[in-house]
């Protein structure tokens, strides 16, 4: 997994190892079952049966596989929506709005932060990049001009689409990492210059960030 950059990636990062460790736990216990079953209950060269004896049911048993997957599934899901719920929770006042538009086959990013506007424009050939402050709460608000998009930059680990007539917000709040350069895509098969759908995301601090608003203030590149 990459090195997550945010602090919802930590929360996604938990919970996806938490995950593999409890389907880790099952399978071993599962497959500790199969060993013991082929190894106990196997057919004895010193019997003539066919077959060992069957067993039609056994109440005590079929209690506990009815009820150990449903507490199992309780608690996978109680996790789930509460992590869930943490990282798809909007804030009302973010430090700074990215407007992320996605067309075949670029993005342009349009970002306001102190009444201030700063647009980029990437094409195929020359890839945009989306500059960000360090320890800041961040809103992209996602739109598509055409066809389905998906923005993705997995060093957030957590993607989400661009639909025509579909509003999605997320949030992330920046680790304190200056000088970090992220890797970005198109996660959804959007055309033929699909693979050529990418930009880059850099953290930078919080002055470096206000240098750079200040100078690209209302301009489009």
């Amino acid at each position: 997994m990459p090195e997550g950059v945010t602090k919802e990636a930590g929360i996604i990062q938990s919970l996806w190892n938490g995950a593999w460790i409890a389907s880790l736990a099952v399978g071993v216990v599962v497959w500790g079952l199969i060993l013991w079953a082929c190894a106990f209950h196997r057919r004895r060269k010193s019997t003539t049966d066919a077959l060992p004896p069957q067993v039609r049911y056994n109440l005590p048993i079929e209690i506990l596989y009815t009820t150990v997957p449903i507490i199992m599934v309780a608690v996978f899901f109680y996790f789930t929506a509460r992590d869930e719920r943490t990282v798809t929770q909007v804030s009302a006042n973010p430090d700074v709005k990215v407007k992320v538009e996605g067309f075949q086959w670029s993005w342009r990013f349009t970002s306001q932060v102190g009444g201030k506007t700063v647009s980029v424009v990437g094409t195929p050939a020359n890839r945009p990049e989306l500059v960000l402050p360090v320890n800041k709460r961040v809103q992209f608000d996602l739109v598509s001009q055409d066809v389905i998009h998906s923005f993705w930059v997995p060093a957030f680990l957590y993607k989400r689409d661009l639909i025509p007539g579909v509003k999605n917000v997320f949030d992330i709040t920046t680790l304190n990492k200056p000088g970090t350069t992220l890797a970005g895509r198109c996660a959804e098969l959007c055309g033929v210059d699909h693979s050529r759908m990418l930009f880059t995301v850099k953290l930078v601090s919080q002055a470096e960030y206000d240098q750079y608003v200040n100078s690209q203030a209302g301009s489009a590149k």
